[in-house]
């Protein structure tokens, strides 16, 4: 685990500036340890090396793409892997995607200049987006394929079950089957159906997040990511559930609930479908300074309750687009950095 220090952000021939400064393509090398080594082109002569092993999963790099959109099916996954991110999250999937209704449109933008004008750049995306709603068998035969072709490549699943420890038991087993690497569940979706006890509602009671990371834990033989959502008073406090319940890493932040505005006109907040709107997950560039200190929270705890532990991992999520913005995350203590496919261009961008 990267500890916090001024020396450390600030110090000179920090390798991770230097890899931003110089903006170089990785290098294949073998990794000395666990974590985060990259070594300065400045005093090697050659590119920067940045791979990675986190919780014993070898990345050719630390960006990762994030469950959302650029995992949402096997061609942009497939993409992902060709244009050589270190490992990809597929879109969070369920036992029963029939009860998944996402509606159009369920996006909203916020835009800098008076009054949110429409030539102003977009810094903050609101979505009202559930989990996956292709049916489950069609997601897993597209995780065997994609490990069938990529085997050396990191695919980790995205899951998320009801209040029910045989449904999450069962879904944990047909996804370990496809052979995929890793699992992060998603305990942090603010609008996640809440009223079925998940995303968020899991997320936000560390009682109830206790017994269910108990549960997947006692069943899944790969590592375990729990999501954390930032809409909590203290997000360290479920991130050291997770870790305490067998979780081998914490991913954090997921979006932060909003709601994007109010038209004027027809006086209906947005994103608004046929009348009717809900509050939703904010992300995007103007989230990037709350995620980096939700994350530098973690980071501390975690150095804190956990000392120099190598086998717990932190990734880091909430407005990266740049190299600038993924070396700020690694600065303050993650060991990996999640991009969401969400930029401030307009438009959503895949990987």
């Amino acid at each position: 685990m990267a500890s916090l220090s001024l020396t450390q952000i600030g110090g000179g021939g920090n390798p991770v500036a230097e890899f931003v400064r110089t903006r170089s393509r990785p290098i294949l090398a073998r990794p000395s340890r666990a974590g985060l080594r990259v070594v300065a082109a400045a005093e090697t002569g050659r590119e920067p090396d940045l791979r990675v092993t986190v919780n014993g999963l070898h990345m050719p790099n630390p960006f990762v793409i994030g469950s959302g959109p650029p995992g949402t099916n096997y061609t942009v996954m497939k993409r992902a892997f060709d244009e050589g991110w270190g490992a990809v999250i597929a879109k969070t999937v369920s036992l029963d995607a029939a009860k998944v209704i996402n509606v159009t449109p369920r996006y909203a933008r916020l835009r800098t200049g008076a009054n949110g004008s429409a030539k102003g750049q977009i810094i903050g995306w609101e979505n009202i987006e559930l989990i996956s709603d292709r049916p489950l068998e069609t997601m897993l035969k597209e995780f065997r394929q994609l490990k069938e072709e990529y085997p050396d490549r990191i695919l980790i699943a995205s899951i998320m079950e009801e209040y029910d420890k045989a449904a999450w038991e069962e879904l944990i087993d047909r996804v370990e089957q496809t052979g995929i690497d890793a699992i992060e569940v998603n305990f942090s979706c603010p609008h996640g159906m809440p009223e079925r006890k998940m995303g968020a509602a899991v997320g936000q009671d560390c009682a109830l997040l206790e017994e269910v990371c108990g549960w997947i834990n006692a069943k899944a033989t790969v590592p375990v990511w729990a999501k954390m959502t930032p809409n909590i008073t203290d997000i360290t406090q479920p991130a050291k559930v997770a870790l305490n319940s067998g979780c081998e890493g914490v991913a954090a932040i997921n979006t932060i609930m909003s709601v994007m505005g109010i038209n004027l006109e027809s006086l209906r907040p947005e994103p608004c479908v046929e009348g009717y709107s809900t509050p939703g997950g904010y992300s995007s560039k103007a989230v990037h300074p709350i995620a980096l200190g939700k994350v530098m929270n973690i980071a501390k705890m975690m150095k804190s309750e956990f000392g120099d532990r190598t086998d717990l991992s932190l990734s880091g999520i909430g407005g990266v687009e740049t190299g600038g913005d993924a070396a700020e995350f690694i600065l303050v203590g993650a060991n990996t950095v999640q991009y969401e496919g969400m930029r401030t261009q307009d438009g959503m961008e895949s990987p």
